[in-house]
């Protein structure tokens, strides 16, 4: 056996390993009783060392070494192997089973601290989580920068300045239009009670209906909806809101972006390290794309209204047209979650900018809830009422995740750029969507990027799928288009 084929021999049990990981925080999210918290903090402390022992031994090193790759997809997998393992070597396994217990403490006091609206029971728990991930940090950063040895583990191959340049472009004319649209008239908001059994059956046909492989994949509730797995055991959770359906729905459509990405990827990548997406921007281009410029559209729109009268009976939306202007409704909500596309990368830049200044020093954890506060008020014209509507809305921060955030946005401008060569590529998509036909839709984005998983660098795969460069342009001209139409700007 080469020293390829060891390599790759020793990753698939590496990457099996990893998934039994993300299977149990699955767990731990939707099936796990509370009282289990301790418990599981020292079983994925446990795993954790484990996986940092495999992912440090020298043994992989030697391999990495000898090892000749054959043809492109082999070097593909060197590439991912080799820089997975130059950031392992660089965090002592102590640290490593350090921050995975306190991650799966954290979430569970987190919880808690949401549902009591009670900051200050999390500030102890956040500073510490804060303490770790600086000291990782450190370790990978070898004198650079903090936040951007941090955010390398979701974009490689971006800085913190470049995305911060990005948004300085991105936020005048993301402003501009909110401002425009406020002094506009909005449509009323739903008034209808949708029961529960009624909203999941809508997010099971959504589901399906954008390609989600149930065989392969299963729906649960959770507080927070999220994606989970790869391969042939991709799972999903959403939630649901007696008056917001459509917290529900596009919750689902969201998740199913992501989940139909990993279940896109070509199978003889399973269990390696081609086997997942390849960033968190990429991944998040493709939920947001399924939930936003396909799932929002005025033509997709049109056949969810059919089914929502259908499941809920008259809910007090007139028509087809009027429920378009319902479904994209702006306004200065406080949750990202359920933010519209043009106050929800304002959402993300508000994050960004904070947990830059917690990992750099700048603001210190007891002062995280004022300067949300004060900034969120500053961007959306509305003081925060509550913690659960502010400070704790978000979990990442208690799994340690700092330069997450920022992907969101990038997801966003990744998904302006695939739509606009999408739409070029199928010209009947409008009417097909009207239909709830989203076969061509999904097939594009399985066919020219799904299929790849991590074969392609971050930025790559993007200008691969759409045959140029990424940029925002296309994100903010989709914008001033779509709602200068819908409110008659």
């Amino acid at each position: 056996m080469s020293a390829y084929d060891q390599l790759m021999a020793y990753e698939r049990v590496t990457q099996a390993l990893g998934s039994v990981a993300g299977r149990t925080g699955w767990d731990q999210e939707t099936m796990m009783p509370a009282g289990a918290a301790e418990l599981r903090a020292e079983e994925m402390a446990a795993l954790e060392e484990v996986l940092h022992a495999r992912r440090t031994n020298a043994k992989l090193g030697d391999l990495l070494e000898a090892a000749e790759p054959p043809d492109d997809v082999a070097r593909a997998q060197l590439r991912h192997i080799r820089r997975s393992y130059e950031r392992a070597t660089k965090v002592p396994a102590t640290l490593a089973t350090a921050i995975a217990r306190h991650t799966s403490k954290g979430q569970g006091i987190w919880a808690a601290a949401r549902a009591a609206d009670d900051f200050a029971s999390f500030v102890p728990v956040l500073s510490e989580m804060i303490r770790l991930k600086r000291e990782e940090a450190a370790c990978l950063a070898v004198g650079g920068d903090l936040y951007d040895a941090l955010l390398d583990d979701y974009e490689p191959g971006i800085t913190g300045a470049e995305l911060q340049a990005m948004f300085d472009r991105m936020r005048p004319r993301l402003v501009d239009l909110r401002a425009r649209i406020l002094q506009a008239e909005a449509p009323a908001p739903l008034d209808h009670v949708f029961d529960e059994a009624g909203q999941l059956a809508v997010s099971t046909l959504l589901a399906q209906t954008f390609g989600y492989d149930l065989n392969i994949g299963r729906i649960d509730k959770a507080v927070h909806p999220f994606s989970s797995g790869s391969g042939t055991d991709v799972r999903i959770t959403t939630r649901t809101s007696p008056r917001d359906p459509f917290n529900c729905f596009y919750s689902t459509v969201h998740e199913v972006g992501h989940a139909c990405y990993e279940q896109g990827i070509d199978r003889a990548y399973v269990l390696t390290p081609l086997g997942a997406g390849v960033s968190m921007g990429v991944h998040e281009s493709q939920s947001r794309i399924y939930e936003n410029q396909l799932g929002r559209s005025r033509a997709f729109t049109v056949w969810l209204y059919g089914q929502m009268r259908d499941q809920f009976g008259d809910f007090g939306v007139a028509d087809e047209d009027m429920f378009y202007r319902v479904v994209n409704r702006v306004g200065s909500g406080y949750i990202r979650t359920e933010a519209d596309e043009v106050h929800y990368n304002l959402h993300v830049m508000l994050r960004f900018d904070l947990e830059r200044q917690l990992i750099d020093g700048s603001l210190e954890v007891a002062d995280l809830e004022e300067a949300w506060n004060a900034r969120f008020e500053a961007d959306f014209g509305t003081a925060v009422d509550k913690p659960s509507n502010g400070v704790l809305q978000d979990v990442h921060w208690s799994f340690g995740l700092f330069g997450y955030f920022p992907t969101y946005a990038l997801g966003n401008v990744y998904a302006g750029c695939l739509y606009q060569s999408l739409r070029e590529a199928v010209p009947a998509l409008d009417a097909q969507l009207a239909q709830g036909d989203t076969a061509a839709a999904t097939g594009w984005l399985r066919e020219n990027l799904q299929q790849f998983g991590g074969l392609r660098e971050p930025r790559d795969t993007i200008r691969h799928a759409c045959g140029f460069a990424p940029s925002e342009r296309p994100l903010l001209d989709y914008l001033d288009a779509k709602f200068g139409a819908i409110y008659g700007l």
